[in-house]
């Protein structure tokens, strides 16, 4: 397991979510803004993983939804921001980890630069058993949802083409954009799939581990598809391995995945982020 302080996390004991239905102004590092996502209602949605800074309630918090490209200028965010914000217990998802923004009220207060000082908030979270966060799920469908994994070892990144958005996920697309709205200021855009998937095949520390392989729905993978657009198919591939996997995953550097399961599939976990820093030691990679 990770090191981890006096004060730190106890990944034996499960998060309770509040009782109520109150908004709270609550203080965060975002870590994990995922890739957007069609939705009928938000026309598309972005889910934010963070840890909270408030020190009688520190923990994994989980944003959702947020529809991040109609939030104003002075609202919008990034990666290790601390923001605040207004949230409450999200009473539709049981995940101890999921509340409910209200989309008007983020702060943000600044940008946490370079690795050693990112670190020094994420180091107590970080965990080296992807099972052990399975087999908990699998017991209790309610256990924790959001972690920090540094695998022992990565095997390979797999990228396959996207087979574009389901008739489902086109038709809340379509109705959202022909949807008016008093306060929008243009024509709403549709949400555009990205050309490619991938997924990182890695093995924990845990002795009996059989592999896990999970997809990469990281905002970072969405938005390197976007800036190479005009990239052919083999060129963008290139591009992709070269962040995701020659950058990401060399052996120079600690890499630690930040993973969440998905509602409807709770043993279902997903690459959300890719923490990166350099370290001192090299460790093997296939």
């Amino acid at each position: 397991m990770g090191q981890f302080s006096l004060f730190g996390p106890n990944f034996e004991t499960s998060q309770s979510k509040p009782v109520g239905s109150t908004y709270q102004r609550i203080r965060v590092l975002i870590t994990v803004k995922a890739a957007p996502n069609p939705s009928e209602t938000y026309g598309e949605t972005v889910c934010i993983a963070a840890l909270r800074l408030d020190l009688d309630n520190p923990g994994w918090i989980r944003l959702y939804p947020i529809n991040f490209r109609e939030l104003d200028g002075d609202s919008q965010f990034k990666k290790y921001d601390i923001v605040t914000v207004e949230a409450k217990p999200n009473t539709s998802d049981p995940r101890a980890e999921s509340w409910r923004p209200r989309a008007d009220s983020f702060v943000v207060e600044k940008q946490v630069k370079g690795w050693d000082r990112r670190m020094s908030y994420v180091d107590d979270y970080v965990e080296e058993s992807m099972c052990d966060l399975i087999n908990g799920v699998r017991d209790h469908p309610g256990a924790r949802s959001l972690a920090a994994i540094r695998p022992k070892e990565i095997l390979r990144l797999d990228i396959k083409p996207h087979p574009g958005w389901t008739p489902e996920e086109h038709a809340k697309i379509t109705r959202y954009v022909q949807q008016l709205d008093l306060f929008d200021v243009g024509p709403r855009t549709a949400l555009q799939a990205p050309r490619f998937k991938a997924w990182y095949q890695y093995r924990c520390h845990l002795a009996t581990c059989p592999t896990h392989r999970q997809g990469i729905y990281d905002w970072e993978f969405a938005a390197l598809q976007r800036r190479f657009n005009d990239c052919d198919d083999e060129g963008l591939k290139r591009v992709i391995r070269e962040k995701f996997w020659d950058m990401m995953c060399s052996p120079k550097r600690d890499t630690i995945f930040f993973v969440g399961n998905q509602q409807a599939h709770p043993r279902s976990f997903i690459v959300l982020g890719v923490v990166y820093p350099e370290r001192p030691t090299l460790r093997s990679r296939s």
